[in-house]
């Protein structure tokens, strides 16, 4: 295959490669747009994790249910073995991410665990594989990548991954070896449901009614978000909180308002795809929310990640000025994504499908 026929067939990949981590870790706040260097370290681990989880489910035929079971794995792994922010109260000097809901007999935070559960799950991993999906146009549910692409993603992402947590566990503050264990057997457990999910039918029953209007759906996941991000406070003494407008709560409050949370929309969406309607213009509306949030919520937080090699902090009119610039990007990005959409031959299987239940799969 000439060069010039290999990159098209490898663009929709290659954007989410990148589109992870400018969303996990630029667009949200934490990393400075004057630190973009930085992206070559990050994208292997993002993107190359987005990429697999991905590539997985499409060429087995499942869905987004997979996908986010997947990606909850992928947090909890990078969370508990390359960063090991789970276990590190010194991960960010002075945010005392650990001391708000304290659990001594596990030795992790509940209000972090749970908002760096709900981090990965959607932010860093659903929502850049829903825009850069719906980018591809009739190439949505078809794979990206053949084999030599997969080993290379799968070989960065590794090689990322165990650099960071031999890194961490060499010269950081880590867990001990009965938290590490824990850790994956939860982890292995969260993988098997992800991989052993049905795949997606041909014959589905459709809830009564139709699917509301996607701007709906947009609606929901920025309520969604701001509850979200507002949720987390991390001193437990004065409720200083990681953004100004946080909401004081107990840490065990925090931790049930997380899960009533997670469970609300989850339940929400589930019912919402499984009426006559449901379309892809949905899932970019939930994707877009949550970027969005993402955006909003970059202006009240000053980057917090640590960056190797270190460097010089930025100031607060470097910070605004590279979130404006990212935002811009991200709303721009939406933009194109919806104006993709409205081409007649993106969407008229999905309208077919909406038409015919007997037609519809599991393309959630």
């Amino acid at each position: 295959m000439s060069r010039r026929a290999l990159l098209p067939r490898l663009a929709p990949a290659i954007g989410l490669f990148f589109l992870a981590p400018l969303t996990a870790e630029y667009l949200m706040g934490n990393a400075p747009i004057t630190h973009i260097q930085n992206l070559l370290g990050l994208a292997p681990l993002y993107g190359g994790g987005a990429l697999l989880i991905r590539e997985f489910a499409r060429r087995t035929g499942r869905g987004w249910p997979a996908m986010m079971t997947l990606a909850l794995a992928y947090g909890m792994i990078e969370e508990a073995f390359v960063t090991q922010t789970l276990w590190d109260s010194n991960w960010v000097v002075g945010a005392h991410t650990l001391e708000y809901g304290f659990i001594p007999e596990l030795g992790l935070a509940g209000p972090w665990t749970l908002f760096m559960v709900g981090v990965h799950t959607v932010f860093s991993i659903s929502a850049p594989i829903a825009v850069a999906e719906t980018l591809a146009g009739s190439r949505r549910t078809t794979p990206w990548l053949g084999k030599i692409g997969l080993t290379v993603a799968g070989v960065l992402y590794a090689v990322v991954a165990l650099g960071s947590g031999v890194a961490q566990a060499v010269f950081g503050r880590h867990a001990s070896a009965l938290q590490l264990i824990g850790a994956g057997v939860v982890i292995a457990a969260i993988i098997v449901v992800g991989i052993r999910l049905p795949r997606r039918t041909t014959d589905v029953t459709l809830l009564p009614g139709r699917a509301p209007s996607p701007w709906v759906a947009g609606a929901l996941a920025m309520v969604a978000g701001a509850v979200f991000v507002l949720l987390y406070a991390v001193d437990p003494n004065g409720f200083t909180p990681w953004l100004a407008e946080a909401i004081p709560l107990p840490a065990w409050l925090s931790v049930v308002s997380y899960l009533t949370l997670f469970v609300t929309v989850a339940t929400v969406v589930v019912r919402w795809s499984h009426r006559a309607g449901w379309s892809q213009a949905h899932r970019l509306a939930l994707a877009g929310g949550a970027m969005l949030t993402y955006a909003w919520h970059s202006f009240p937080q000053r980057n917090i990640t640590p960056t190797v090699p270190p460097t010089q902090p930025t100031s607060l009119a470097e910070d605004l000025a590279g979130n404006a610039i990212l935002t811009a990007g991200a709303v721009a990005l939406l933009i194109v994504a919806a104006l993709r959409l409205r081409r007649p031959a993106d969407t008229s299987t999905e309208q077919a499908l909406s038409r015919d239940p007997r037609r519809r799969d599991r393309r959630r």
